[in-house]
């Protein structure tokens, strides 16, 4: 049977809908390839990794290290996941599997206002509350294990809502099957559920990394912002955005130029996370 014309109609703009979307990611890589293109012409590549350190303003001539940003932002991120991740998942186990329905709703409710929280609301906290508890332990208190605990709570509401609803899609034959066989609640978790949900999950904490590598104004603000490659939790860092976020009001030519060549590397991130994000997303039955 032929398409009828409101079919073609709607399969028209959903396809200018969807080539405006990808016009977009070209246009924005594009604008990044071409401010960023004189400090790579004259500075080259490897300067961005061998450098002594990070002082563009300078002109040509300066350092445009940009190891230390790249292995702050890998650090904080990485030590949130740690955080986020079991946290999350177990969260979302106890909401559908274990929590009575009263209380499931009520906690789903409280991870709802928790994502919907602006991130300067979790920096101003990190600064007044969490880095005055650090530095009685080690001073100072803006440094990597703050930036992690920060970002740790604003991605845990994305990690739990998405393997909460990928334990939810699954269908309720399998846990009747598991009933049938006489397997325990934990053993039908452990055994079936998480398996049959892994890709669904392993989406959602890629796509909570995504949001943490992004996060510019609460590490900015807990994180002490010192260019250096971290050796402990508590030593001070800087993040690819934070660079850009306190650098870009000022920068101008070349200092704006390498900017820029952060935000490439930080694009560059991003796309391979957005990567993983398809191999991990489930396929319909019948690809």
């Amino acid at each position: 049977m032929s398409p009828s014309r409101g079919d073609r109609w709607l399969a028209g703009a959903l396809g200018l809908a969807a080539a405006l979307a990808g016009g977009a990611i070209v246009l924005i890589l594009a604008f990044l390839v071409i401010e960023a293109w004189p400090a790579l012409r004259q500075v080259g590549l490897s300067r961005f990794l061998g450098d002594s350190g990070w002082l563009p303003a300078a002109g040509p001539d300066g350092n445009f290290n940009l190891v230390p940003m790249l292995a702050g932002t890998v650090a904080v991120t990485a030590g949130a996941m740690l955080l986020a991740v079991p946290a999350g998942v177990i969260s979302a186990i106890f909401c559908r599997y274990y929590a009575p329905l009263g209380v499931s709703h009520i906690y789903r409710r409280l991870i709802e206002v928790l994502a919907g929280i602006p991130s300067v609301v979790y920096g101003f906290w990190g600064l007044v509350v969490l880095v005055p508890w650090i530095t009685r332990f080690r001073p100072p208190g803006q440094s990597l294990l703050a930036g992690a605990l920060i970002l740790a709570l604003m991605v845990l509401p994305t990690v739990a809502l998405l393997a909460e609803s990928a334990l939810r899609s699954l269908p309720r034959s399998y846990f009747e099957g598991a009933a049938a066989l006489g397997l325990g609640r934990f053993t039908t978790v452990r055994s079936l559920a998480l398996p049959a949900a892994a890709p669904g999950i392993g989406a959602g904490c890629v796509l909570a990394t995504a949001r943490a590598l992004g996060e510019t104004m609460a590490v900015l603000m807990v994180c002490g912002n010192v260019v250096q490659v971290p050796t402990s939790f508590f030593d001070p860092i800087r993040t690819l955005t934070a660079n850009i976020a306190l650098e870009m009001a000022y920068a101008t030519q070349f200092h704006r130029s390498a900017l820029f060549v952060s935000g490439l590397a930080l694009m560059g991130l991003v796309g391979l996370l957005i990567s993983a994000v398809e191999r991990l997303s489930p396929k319909p039955a019948y690809e």
